[in-house]
């Protein structure tokens, strides 16, 4: 016997065709698909082109979901504009399905750009990590911690600019550190607090803007794993990890420093807060 479909679902079968309309936008690619959500681009009602993501299942059974989205959505939209971070437009119900409306940026994530080698990010590899630093500094300096900071976040265009993106996961920075009700993420970019159930706070994202600079210079993570208990137990010993200068000669030892301290297991050794770690890569990168 057939399942039936769900709203949401009835919606996304129906709409396959370009053209397709949702309120004042109109649909004309799917860009993206993730577990519960699509991206789309669009454009409004003027023509100009926008991303547009909807939710999956818009059932009232989804609340984790339902929450995440909406805890990205309202978080995007309390931050002012920022050229590292994805602009938001608007979010909420349209035609009753839950949408969230972005700025477009014709792009891929760093793990695709990563994958394929790509000359762009190896010409632009000292901006990209002042522009990703830049991006956390914007989000810590307004209020929240990010919490699922990584290459597949992060969105590169064509010229080498880049959107941080994706704050489904996103809480304010507690004061003082604070265990999290949950623990999502994915843990190869989990700091070992976070993968121990301690206290944290937004010196979290500095451990995965680490664990992420390393991955770009290397093209290795660090504490490598297929599970979390794995990657904590290489967190914690490291009797198999590598500095990032004895895999790659050129990284400059001032940049490998700045590394080494966003990787320390105590997160009271890393930046106490992230102006202090984007001055630092500007004077390791001669930038500015």
């Amino acid at each position: 016997m057939a399942r039936a479909l769900l709203p949401s679902e009835a919606f996304f079968e129906e709409m396959a065709e370009v053209g397709t309309k949702l309120g004042r936008y109109t649909l004309h690619e799917r860009i993206n698909a993730g577990g519960m959500s699509e991206i789309w681009l669009a454009t409004n009602e003027v023509g100009q082109s926008v991303a547009v993501r909807l939710m999956l299942n818009n059932s009232l059974l989804a609340f984790t979901e339902r929450k995440r989205f909406l805890t990205g959505a309202e978080v995007l939209e309390h931050l002012p504009p920022h050229p590292c971070v994805i602009g938001y437009v608007e979010h909420g119900k349209i035609d009753g399905e839950l949408v969230l409306v972005m700025e477009y940026v014709e792009g891929e994530n760093l793990k695709l750009r990563m994958a394929a080698n790509d000359p762009v990010l190896a010409e632009n590899i000292a901006q990209v990590l002042i522009d990703l630093a830049e991006a956390l500094e914007h989000l810590h300096d307004h209020g929240f911690m990010h919490l699922d900071f990584k290459p597949e976040n992060v969105v590169m265009t064509r010229n080498g600019s880049i959107r941080l993106v994706d704050f489904d996961l996103a809480q304010p920075i507690p004061n003082p550190p604070r265990k999290l009700d949950r623990n999502p993420g994915t843990p190869q970019y989990m700091a070992p607090e976070q993968l121990l159930r301690q206290p944290v706070d937004h010196r979290a994202d500095l451990w995965a803007f680490g664990v992420t600079a390393y991955e770009l210079l290397t093209f290795r993570k660090p504490f490598p794993g297929d599970t979390a208990d794995l990657v904590l137990k290489r967190q914690l010993d490291r009797s198999e990890f590598s500095t990032p200068r004895s895999l790659n000669g050129d990284i400059p030892a001032g940049l490998e420093r700045i590394i080494l301290r966003c990787l320390e297991k105590d997160m009271e050794r890393r930046y106490p807060v992230t102006s202090v770690l984007v001055h630092e890569l500007r004077q390791a990168l001669y930038v500015g």
